[in-house]
C-alpha cells in the first residue's frame, strides 16, 4: 500500500471533492463514501472502487487488484473525512450507468426530497422493502456523502432512476401507470382502502406534492394518523407506504 502524508495529495484532493460538491461528482462520474461499513457493503455489493484511503489501525476487507490503496496520518483523515469523527476509512468509486426507464411494477416517486439523510433513509426502507425508488427534480443527490450513509448499502444494491417530473408523467402516461399522490386533497382515499399500483409519489418535506404531480395524478391517498398531527417526515410517509406496497403485493 501507499503511504500519503500531505494534505495537498492529488489523490486527497479529489476525494475531498467527491465529497463536497455535487457538480464535481456529476462531472468525473464518481463519488466517495466514509467509513470501513460502507467500505464492505460496497465490496459485497461490487461497486467500482477505483481508490481507498485508511489510517493504520484499520484492517481492510481483501480488494480487487486494480483499486488504489493508500495509509494516511489520522490527521490527514480528519482533513479530508465529511465527517466530525472519521472512522478511518475513506473510498471512491465510479457512478453506475445511468437509466430512465422506470420500473414496471410498483414504485415509489420523491417528489423534490431535499435532505440527504431523509433520501438516504428512503433508499434504505424500499430496500429492504423490494420496492424500486424514482428521484425527480430538486431531489438530494443520490452519491451525497449523506445519502450514501444513510442508505447503509442500499445505494450499492439499487438500480435508482433519476430524472425529471415532466418525464415520469410522460413516461406513466406513455405505458398506462397510474400515479398516486400522498396528498390531503378532498378526494384524497385511506390508504388502506386502496388497491396501490403504478407511481406513489412522497412529497417534499416542506412543500409537499408538486403541481405537476397534483394535476396529473389518478387518485390521492392519505396515511391515517391524529388529527393533531399535521404530517409525517417524508422518510417515515415513504417507510410506511413501502411497507403497504409490499403487504398487498403479497396477499
Amino acid at each position: 500500500m501507499e503511504r500519503i502524508t500531505s494534505r495537498k495529495n492529488p489523490l486527497l484532493q479529489h476525494v475531498k471533492k467527491l465529497l463536497s460538491s455535487r457538480t464535481y461528482r456529476e462531472e468525473t462520474g464518481e463519488y466517495s463514501g466514509d467509513g470501513l461499513k460502507l467500505l464492505e457493503e460496497a465490496i459485497r455489493w461490487n461497486a467500482e472502487l477505483t481508490a481507498v484511503i485508511v489510517t493504520e489501525d484499520i484492517t481492510l476487507p481483501k480488494l480487487p487488484e486494480s483499486v488504489r490503496t493508500v495509509i494516511v496520518p489520522e490527521d490527514v483523515m480528519a482533513s479530508v473525512s465529511s465527517m466530525e469523527s472519521p472512522q478511518g476509512a475513506l473510498f471512491a468509486c465510479k457512478m453506475p450507468r445511468e437509466t430512465s426507464d422506470l420500473p414496471d411494477d410498483v414504485f415509489l416517486v420523491l417528489d423534490g426530497v431535499q435532505d440527504p439523510g431523509n433520501v438516504g433513509t428512503i433508499l434504505r426502507t424500499a430496500d429492504a422493502m423490494d420496492i424500486p425508488v424514482v428521484l425527480s427534480d430538486g431531489c438530494a443527490d443520490l452519491y451525497n456523502p449523506k445519502t450514501v450513509r444513510a442508505s447503509m448499502g442500499a445505494v450499492f444494491r439499487s438500480k435508482t432512476v433519476c430524472t425529471d417530473r415532466l418525464s415520469i408523467i410522460d413516461a406513466c402516461k406513455q405505458k398506462h401507470i397510474p400515479i398516486t399522490v400522498t396528498a390531503l386533497t378532498d378526494s384524497a382515499a385511506d390508504i388502506r382502502e386502496v388497491k396501490l399500483r403504478g407511481a406513489v409519489v412522497i412529497g417534499s418535506e416542506g412543500h409537499g406534492v408538486s403541481k405537476q404531480f397534483l394535476e396529473a395524478a389518478d387518485r390521492s391517498i392519505i396515511i391515517p394518523m391524529s388529527p393533531r398531527c399535521e404530517s409525517l417526515n417524508a422518510a417515515v410517509a415513504a417507510s410506511i407506504v413501502a411497507w403497504e406496497l409490499r403487504r398487498q403485493r403479497s396477499v
